[in-house]
């Protein structure tokens, strides 16, 4: 089957997130990620010039995918900031389907490459900075919160958790509590005013 370099490319990269993902990704080799792409590994250093671009690219594709899933969540539940919120980590726990996960890309990511010099590294703080913004975004617009940058890091504090506690523990222990933590969390800031 022919491809185009695009769809080469994003062929590539589902592989490579399957392997990386569910093997570690210092795990798995160049000549592995092209054996089960059915590619030769010229091919593959052809689109990615070095392993350190493909986890690059990697770490982009799983930003990218949590960003369309939170976004049309948020979207999805109306104009609310609360109700976006909420949505979010309604999407947050979705996607924690045991058959489906084994943890944070990015968390993952940062604990094989702690090197802030490197570029997975790099991106997967960027992924977690844009987590921590579009939460902070829509604490700004939840009225009667009169900390609305502390209620972020709380609420952030809750989605780390989560995500943490869902690796360790699975979906159905603590963070199957994690959207009545958040409300519990956004109902204190508000009514603390």
């Amino acid at each position: 089957m022919r491809r185009t370099a695009a769809e080469t490319r994003e062929h590539i990269l589902k592989v490579a997130h399957e392997l990386f993902y569910w093997h570690g990704i210092r795990a798995v080799g160049i000549d592995k990620v092209a054996a089960e792409a059915g590619i030769a590994p010229t091919t593959l250093y052809r689109i990615f010039a070095a392993k350190d671009d493909l986890i690059a690219a990697y770490v982009d594709r799983s930003h990218d995918s949590s960003v369309a899933k939170f976004t049309e969540a948020a979207d999805k539940a109306g104009p609310d900031p609360k109700d976006q919120l909420l949505a979010m980590f309604d999407s947050l726990i979705e996607q924690m389907n045991p058959a489906e996960f084994r943890g944070c890309a990015c968390m993952m990511t940062l604990a094989e490459f702690p090197d802030p010099e490197l570029p997975a590294h790099q991106k997967a703080i960027a992924s977690k900075t844009w987590v921590r913004g579009r939460i902070s975004e829509l604490t700004a617009r939840i009225e009667g919160v009169e900390d609305p940058e502390k209620l972020a890091d709380q609420l952030v504090l809750i989605w780390e958790g989560a995500n943490a506690s869902a690796q360790a523990l699975g979906v159905s222990g603590p963070a199957k509590h994690t959207r009545e933590f958040a409300e519990t969390t956004i109902a204190a800031a508000i009514g603390n005013r």
